[in-house]
């Protein structure tokens, strides 16, 4: 390993904690499901996914602990898909 790179060595505490995280967003994912709140379904359901898929990139992915490109390129790639997203739904809306 040379001097510009470091381990970034997580507790399985910590990772435990995460995994909980996770967990307990697919229950709130599995109990929106049964509940209609009508045309918020979908933004209800992409939140949250996207809040999962953000802890797998940030902790298990070591996301976080990358160099600024990395970081960049990733909340880049997440505003182009939310961008590409909503205009799916502004195209569907308007039919």
């Amino acid at each position: 390993m040379n001097e510009h790179e470091s381990e970034h060595i997580l507790s399985y505490g910590f990772l435990a904690q995460i995994l909980g995280g996770l967990v307990l967003l697919t229950a709130v994912t599995v109990g929106v499901s049964y509940i209609d709140w009508g045309f918020l379904n979908v933004p209800i359901a992409l939140f949250v996914a996207s809040s999962k898929a953000t802890l797998v990139l940030l902790f298990f992915m070591h996301i976080k602990y990358e160099g600024m490109v990395i970081k960049v390129s990733f909340i880049s790639t997440m505003l182009v898909l939310a961008f590409l997203i909503s205009f799916t739904f502004w195209d569907v809306a308007f039919r």
